[in-house]
């Protein structure tokens, strides 16, 4: 679509949705992209004006350039500047960099677009996070962590929607949290299908030469304080940097790629049951485990039940899992014994998998969990295990339905699609239902009925409406639900 009538569908969207104004006949998109609904309902939940005529913030310039001398993105404003602002000028565009907060900490590109971005505060010194001046690529990539581009009347406040901008967020390598944007802006005449693309790669140039900094930074550390662990002689200790990461160990067999050394304490917790003493040194510290060395089986939990995110807790560490890595381990659990790689192909995708897709996530997945977890050949869970799939499924064997329910929160996996997994989550829930409808329990019904499972099933409250007395406060609630699932 020509980027002029785009604009002009999302001017007359904008005006529906905050005026309420329609015209009939026009064509225009259905709503408004979920990146940027859900966008305009963070910014109005703080607050955010549409009519709203400038950000709230403008930082005085010795405070602004103290802020830019100490932001790790001033490293490589260089090879921003040679990458994006000589394309930028050309274009008729800006390039913005920020840091965490939206702050617009530089501002280069073509000088015309620079005087008409004065006239909205899109200057060096203002905050355009989402909760300052609403959806803005800027403040809506750091707000998603993803890279964003916002066209006219998607911006939020009324006033920016003659400006088009694509932005992207920078990660620090060392800890992995967000530490700015990349953002290039520019008037609606200059809008390009190639603007997401370039702030991306930029975004990534960006981290790739903070990586290497930090690498040789870690080798300028190592070069001076290597001398103290070897000074530990046999015993066991490791180099951390500041903020925690392990550089080298001796001759510890594993250690976490991090540890928590941020509240100064003197101990810290390995997470497989042994504990060591923190030194700090004038550059990051130095790690000693006291005594012999004591080794256990890690202790591994799996939530897999229910609409949260799925999680592996590994000692006092937790991991949320990507929905694949999830069914790896549910499969590992519901199979004591373990499986060949290609016994998880076919659980997994079917006829269509391919064994080297799953060695490679296998991979993945031992070195999120740690060693002690996995083992292959085949693969199985040697850690000591517990998941809230397998505690519902004993508490059925045992007869105890009320503990069932209390630890059932819902489906497993409910997004799966893997063939093994929709067979289990479905004799699960089938088994659940067939206890509680046979135990004719009112109490057990509704407390199945409230479950996500049970809370659509017609004969659970056709069931519930005659067993229920008929002053029970519930009953209202049961036959509003048969009037919506029966009709």
């Amino acid at each position: 679509m020509d980027p002029g009538e785009r604009a002009r569908r999302l001017s007359e969207l904008y005006d529906e949705v905050f005026g309420g104004v329609r015209v009939p006949g026009v064509p225009r998109p259905a709503a408004p992209r979920p990146l940027v609904a859900e966008s305009w309902q963070r910014s109005l939940a703080a607050s955010v004006d549409p009519e709203l005529d400038g950000p709230p913030l403008v930082l005085p310039a010795d405070v602004l350039e103290s802020l830019r001398e100490d932001h790790p993105l001033h490293a490589v404003l260089p090879i921003l500047r040679a990458t994006l602002t000589t394309i930028a000028d050309e274009a008729s565009h800006i390039m913005i960099v920020t840091d965490a907060q939206g702050l617009i900490l530089w501002r280069e590109g073509s000088a015309d677009v620079r005087r008409q971005a004065d006239r909205i505060a899109l200057t060096e010194g203002a905050v355009w996070s989402e909760d300052a001046i609403g959806t803005n690529g800027m403040g809506t990539a750091l707000a998603t962590d993803q890279s964003v581009q916002i066209h006219s009347a998607e911006h939020l406040v009324r006033r920016i929607h003659a400006w088009t901008c694509a932005a992207a967020p920078v990660h620090d390598p060392d800890t992995g949290k967000v530490i700015g944007a990349i953002d290039v802006s520019g008037p609606l005449r200059t809008v390009h299908p190639a603007m997401m693309a370039l702030v991306t790669a930029a975004a990534q140039l960006a981290e790739g030469q903070l990586r290497v900094r930090m690498a040789a930074a870690d080798e300028t550390l190592r070069a001076r304080n290597m001398r103290h662990l070897i000074a530990l002689g046999d015993s066991p200790g490791a180099l951390l940097t500041p903020t925690g990461r392990v550089l080298a160990v001796q001759p510890l067999a594993w250690l976490p790629d991090r540890l928590d050394v941020s509240a100064g304490a003197s101990r810290v917790e390995l997470g497989d049951g042994r504990e060591a003493v923190v030194e700090q040194l004038d550059e990051g510290y130095l790690l000693r485990i006291p005594g012999p060395v004591r080794r256990r089986r890690p202790l591994l939990r799996l939530r897999l039940l229910g609409a949260d995110q799925p999680a592996a807790v590994v000692g006092t560490r937790e991991i949320a899992l990507t929905l694949r890595r999830a069914e790896v381990l549910a499969l590992l659990l519901l199979h004591p014994a373990g499986l060949t790689a290609e016994q998880l192909m076919l659980h997994l995708y079917g006829d269509e998998g391919n064994p080297a897709t799953v060695r490679a996530e296998m991979h993945r997945l031992r070195n999120l969990l740690g060693p002690g977890v996995l083992d292959t050949k085949p693969y199985r869970i040697v850690a000591e295990v517990s998941g809230d799939v397998t505690d519902v499924q004993l508490a059925l064997r045992l007869g105890d339905l009320a503990r069932a329910l209390e630890l059932y929160s819902g489906p497993l996996l409910g997004r799966s699609d893997a063939p093994a997994l929709r067979v289990e989550r479905d004799e699960l829930d089938a088994t659940l239902r067939r206890a509680v409808l046979g135990s004719a329990d009112a109490e057990l019904l509704w407390r199945f009925a409230e479950t996500p499972t049970g809370a659509e099933d017609l004969e659970i409250f056709e069931v519930l409406d005659r067993l229920l007395p008929a002053g029970d406060h519930r009953r209202a609630a049961v036959a509003a639900r048969l009037d919506r699932l029966a009709g």
